[in-house]
């Protein structure tokens, strides 16, 4: 691998392998080429749990928490762009860092990333069959499930990320007709939504408030930035400029659909005193609310804006979760960190994919065992502080170059960010042994 420093243009163009795109173009300076690894990243951490999320938060409190719904988008960009920074600086994946931080991650981090996996194969699936059952409830909903996962796995089997960045750029476009349309019909407050622009906590909503600060689109596929910029092509300092552009673009789209599911929630629930599951079910029901209130279309439409959200989310893991396996599990077996075998579409990377996919399908059969729940949230509730963590440190570190090292400000927003998971891994904790 080589670690190219800030101002070195010796290699003007460099194909990275596996991508078949140019990484660099000569002179110097980055085309500005389709946007892309940003986009991915957003919409596979906006899931449909998230616009439950703050859907159920619009319910409850009307616009009072608009205002922690953008600060949570605000929050993503800092960290997304720190892991893509700590790429294109180095030249090395996240794995890396972490790995040179000490053994201890890798320890965390190998347990984290295969029972999370069990466990969302499972939760992904049966969130992508949930908006097509609701329309077509002749066939079984395992079926659906277990169909959602055949087609996400035929579909990043051979790890194209080009092919995958087109595909979710047209899951982005059918959920901003969705959901972006649905919040025009709820005909917004614009008065309201200014006060709730005010950050004010509402009477016994401090820890919902920074559930939604801290939740909304974060997942461990927030580390997976890094590792679609080498996918894309994008590999040295030269695109330093373009990735933040392309990550604070791809979230202020997440911010307009997290924004648009709070509009919806206060305008057409908060307002008529409805009350809503806060698992995906909620989507389902408020697909209703949306039939009553505007007819059969625009609930059906939303359904598809769900399914998009959903099945978005299962494309990017199986893609972006499985190449971060890839690249641990080369490093424990001592490959060079260029080696085919970690990168995606390689054997370790398709067993993940694998893993994600047939396993899971028991407990879409069994039920999801209490044990394993219970062993997903622990991990689950620390992997935003380990993120935040170790980028504080990664980024501060001899190994980064010193021009593109964290500043006082940074060091604080990250700081801050660190202290904001830390807290609520702690309640998360606290609440599963309740």
């Amino acid at each position: 691998m080589n670690d190219e420093r800030p101002g070195d243009d010796s290699t003007s163009e460099h194909v990275t392998p596996g991508t078949g795109a140019s990484a660099a173009p000569a002179g110097g300076k980055p085309k500005w080429k389709i946007l892309g690894p940003g986009l991915v990243v957003a919409a596979t951490g906006i899931g449909a749990g998230d616009l439950v999320a703050t859907l159920v938060a619009g319910s409850m409190y009307g616009y009072a928490l608009l205002w922690a719904a953008i600060v949570g988008a605000v929050i993503k960009v800092f960290l997304v762009e720190g892991a893509g920074r700590w790429s294109l600086a180095t030249g090395h994946s996240i794995f890396e860092g972490w790995r040179r931080l000490g053994r201890w991650t890798s320890v965390y981090f190998g347990p984290y990333i295969l029972i999370w996996g069990f466990v969302y194969g499972a939760t992904a699936m049966s969130a992508s069959a949930l908006p097509i059952y609701a329309v077509f409830p002749q066939i079984p909903f395992i079926a659906y499930a277990i169909f959602s996962g055949l087609v996400g796995l035929v579909l990043v089997w051979w790890g194209k990320y080009h092919a995958l960045e087109k595909i979710v750029a047209a899951f982005v476009g059918l959920m901003f007709i969705t959901v972006v349309g649905s919040a025009v019909f709820a005909a917004p407050n614009f008065l309201d939504a200014v006060k709730g622009l005010v950050p004010l906590i509402p009477e016994g909503g401090l820890v919902y408030t920074l559930s939604i600060i801290g939740g909304v689109g974060g997942t461990i596929t927030l580390a997976a930035y890094g590792y679609w910029l080498k996918e894309k092509g994008w590999y040295s300092p030269k695109w330093m400029r373009v990735m933040r552009i392309d990550n604070s673009f791809a979230y202020l789209i997440s911010g307009v659909f997290v924004i648009s599911m709070l509009i919806i929630g206060a305008e057409l629930l908060h307002s008529a005193n409805i009350a809503i599951q806060s698992g995906d079910e909620g989507l389902v029901e408020l697909s209703g609310v949306l039939d009553a209130e505007y007819g059969p279309f625009v609930g059906k439409l939303f359904l598809v804006g769900f399914w998009a959200a959903s099945f978005s989310s299962v494309l990017g893991v199986w893609n972006g979760v499985s190449i971060m396996f890839a690249d641990f599990w080369g490093r424990v077996r001592n490959k060079p960190e260029d080696h085919p075998d970690r990168r995606s579409g390689g054997k370790y990377y398709k067993f993940y994919v694998l893993w994600l996919t047939f396993p899971p399908m028991l407990l879409l059969l069994i039920g999801k065992p209490v044990a394993i729940i219970i062993a997903y949230g622990v991990l689950g509730s620390f992997f935003m502080p380990f993120l935040a963590i170790t980028l504080l440190f990664l980024l501060n570190s001899g190994r980064m170059p010193q021009e593109w090292r964290n500043g006082w400000l940074l060091n604080t927003v990250l700081g801050v960010i660190t202290l904001l998971f830390v807290v609520l891994g702690v309640n998360e904790l606290v609440g599963v042994f309740q």
